[in-house]
């Protein structure tokens, strides 16, 4: 389903709940499915869609009644993590967990500039609070360096990050492998994943080393352009969440 050019093939768009067992995507004992005219949604590989809350499918489901003539993916991104949560990560949970938690090895947060003095100022300010609260909230003590050459991070830092990543579910690792991949920081995924912090400020952290240098040097439009791209990401991030 959703292949490209796709005409709109239905009329109405409803939700019914339906009984899963604990192995589903969400651990949950019931789950919402996604009904176009009485049928099943299914996923790209043929999986029923049901998610875990009324909210979110109530907010699937109107990505699909949005849709005009044509089926337009690109205005989906709930149905796509969705889609995202049920085939490729609740079918290798455990696989796409350590590959997330990689992101804490090389965390961006712990690589800083040594110069000028007002970025490294800027990076004190604003990373610092995040990997104090990684430090007290999940046990994850990490190693900060200067420059860009790699530093090993200690094992029981590493380890609080992968008990923090496996005690998600499948949706909420979804959310969490969007906002992390796009934000290059798995300090700054969690602290999305667990209120920490909003997408603004999630996006903010991000991209504290570009905005100080748009604000030196000004910006271009293919930098305006990934900031937006990236802003979406994590905003949707954190609307999927928001609605688990």
């Amino acid at each position: 389903m959703l292949k490209p050019d796709m005409k709109r093939f239905y009329r109405d768009v409803t939700i019914t709940p339906v009984a899963v067992d604990d192995a589903d995507a969400s651990g949950a004992g019931e789950a919402f499915q996604i009904l176009l005219d009485g049928r099943r949604v299914k996923s790209p590989v043929a999986r029923e869609l049901a998610v875990p809350s009324r909210p979110l499918a109530e907010a699937v489901a109107a990505e699909w009644d949005a849709q005009s003539e044509k089926i337009l993916p690109a205005s989906m991104p709930l149905t796509q993590l969705a889609f995202t949560a049920i085939d490729r990560i609740a079918p290798q949970q455990a696989e796409v967990a350590d590959r997330i938690v990689r992101y804490g090895e090389t965390d961006l947060l712990c690589y800083r500039a040594t110069a000028p003095a007002d970025l490294v100022q800027l990076q004190a300010d604003h990373w610092d609070p995040l990997l104090a609260w990684a430090a007290d909230d999940l046990g994850a003590v990490l190693v900060v360096t200067e420059g860009i050459v790699p530093v090993d991070q200690p094992k029981a830092a590493v380890g609080a990050l992968a008990r923090a990543v496996s005690d998600l579910d499948a949706y909420r690792l979804t959310a969490l492998a969007a906002a992390t991949q796009a934000a290059g920081s798995l300090v700054i995924g969690l602290a999305l994943v667990q209120g920490r912090l909003d997408a603004m400020a999630a996006v903010a952290a991000s991209q504290l080393d570009e905005s100080y240098q748009s604000e030196k040097w000004g910006e271009d439009k293919e930098s305006l352009d990934r900031l937006r791209a990236l802003q979406a990401e994590i905003a949707q991030a954190e609307t999927f969440l928001s609605l688990l």
